[in-house]
């Protein structure tokens, strides 16, 4: 596995626990677009965040999303 595969994982799942702590999704939500992720990575190639798959779904705003990057950011720097 690459370090960016690695990175990208972590990501995800560090995206996908704030949106749950913040209220903006489920944990159903969340592995209900994990399993889309999934299945879009084996049947088409592609890999698609699961922020992408939640705003496509209607399950999270832009505004949402954001949120949530900014979280993931701001954590990102300080722990450097």
């Amino acid at each position: 596995m690459s370090d960016k595969t690695r990175k990208v994982e972590i990501y995800e799942k560090r995206f996908g626990i704030i949106a749950i702590e913040k209220g903006f999704i489920t944990p159903d939500e969340l592995i209900d677009g994990l399993k889309v992720q999934v299945r879009e990575d084996i049947e088409k190639g592609t890999h698609r965040l699961i922020g992408t798959i939640l705003f496509d779904q209607d399950i999270m705003t832009d505004i949402q999303i954001n949120e949530v990057l900014e979280v993931l950011l701001g954590s990102n720097v300080s722990s450097q």
